[in-house]
C-alpha cells in the first residue's frame, strides 16, 4: 500500500498548539525549514519551546518568531549573532537553557531512540554538571531561575553526567530530496541536526527542495527513514532556492586580505 505524506505548508502546521515543543533542524543558516516556520509564524502559535542548535538570525529563520515574541524557551547550544535573542535574554522575557553542541546532538539521538537518559563526560567540573547556569532573568538583571545541578557517577575510571533524551511535539526540519514516504536525504551541513530532529518530534514535517516519488532514492543513499516523517513539503523551486549565509567572507579583486 502506497502511503503519499505530502501536504501544503499551511496544512502541514495547522495542528501546532500554543505552548507546543518543537525541535527545528539546521546548522547556523544550513538547512533551516525557512518555509515551514513562516508558515508558524503565519498560524499564530505562541508559548513555544524551541529546541534548536541555535535560533536562526535576526529577521529570518527562527529570529521571526522570536521577534514575534512567540517562543518562551529555548534549548540551544549557540546564541549565534541574534541581537533580539540576547535582547530577549537579557531582559527576562525568555528562558535559554545552554548546552554543549555534541551533547544536544545525542539528547536528540537518544530522544528518537527511546532512550531516556545517558551518560557523558562532556560538562563535568563545570555549572553544566554542578548547576547554576542563568536560565532566565530578571528584567533588573538577577538571576530568575538557574540550572539545577545533574547527576555525576564514575564509569571506566571517569566521571560523567547524566543528560536526558528530547523528545518533542513537533519537528520541523528540511532536506535536499525527499519521496512521498518521507525517506530522505540532506545536503552537506545541512544534515547536522536535521536527522536528530525528525527523530526526536513525536510529528515530524518534513519541507523538501525536491521531491520524487518512491524507489527513486537508493536505500544505501537515505540519510532519514520514512518512518520518522508524518508529512512533506514539496517546495516550489523559488521557495527551494531562498537560502541565506550568516557571514560574506568573499573579497573582490583586488582587495587586501586583512
Amino acid at each position: 500500500m502506497s502511503v503519499d505524506k505530502v501536504v501544503g505548508a499551511t496544512e502541514a502546521v495547522a495542528g501546532i498548539a500554543d505552548g507546543a515543543s518543537i525541535a527545528v533542524g539546521g546548522f547556523g543558516l544550513s538547512g533551516i525549514p525557512w518555509i515551514l516556520v513562516e508558515a508558524l509564524l503565519e498560524q499564530g502559535a505562541g508559548g513555544l519551546t524551541v529546541v534548536s542548535n541555535n535560533c536562526g538570525v535576526d529577521g529570518a529563520g527562527l529570529g521571526l518568531l522570536l521577534a514575534a515574541h512567540r517562543i518562551d524557551r529555548v534549548i540551544a547550544s549557540y546564541v549565534g549573532e541574534n541581537k533580539e535573542f540576547a535582547r530577549q535574554y537579557l531582559a527576562g522575557e525568555l528562558q535559554v537553557e545552554l548546552t554543549p553542541q555534541g551533547t544536544l546532538a545525542e539528547r536528540l539521538r537518544a530522544g528518537g531512540a527511546g532512550i531516556g537518559a545517558f551518560y557523558t563526560p562532556t560538562g563535568v567540573g563545570t555549572q553544566v554538571a554542578d548547576g547554576g547556569l542563568p536560565w532566565r532573568y530578571h528584567a533588573d538583571g538577577t538571576v530568575a531561575l538557574a540550572s539545577p545541578p545533574k547527576e555525576v557517577r564514575t564509569f571506566l575510571g571517569r566521571e560523567m553526567v547524566l543528560e536526558e533524551g528530547i523528545v518533542t511535539d513537533v519537528t520541523l526540519v528540511r532536506a535536499a530530496v525527499a519521496d512521498r514516504h518521507g525517506n530522505a536525504v540532506f545536503h552537506a551541513a545541512a544534515r547536522n541536526f536535521n536527522p536528530l530532529a525528525a527523530m526526536a518530534g513525536r510529528f515530524t514535517v518534513l519541507e523538501a527542495e525536491r521531491v520524487v516519488e518512491a524507489g527513486e532514492i537508493h536505500p544505501d543513499d537515505v540519510h532519514l527513514p520514512g518512518i520518522f516523517v508524518q508529512q512533506v513539503v514539496a517546495l516550489t523551486p523559488e521557495q527551494a532556492s531562498r537560502k541565506q549565509i550568516e557571514k560574506r567572507t568573499t573579497r573582490g579583486p583586488g582587495e587586501a586580505e586583512r
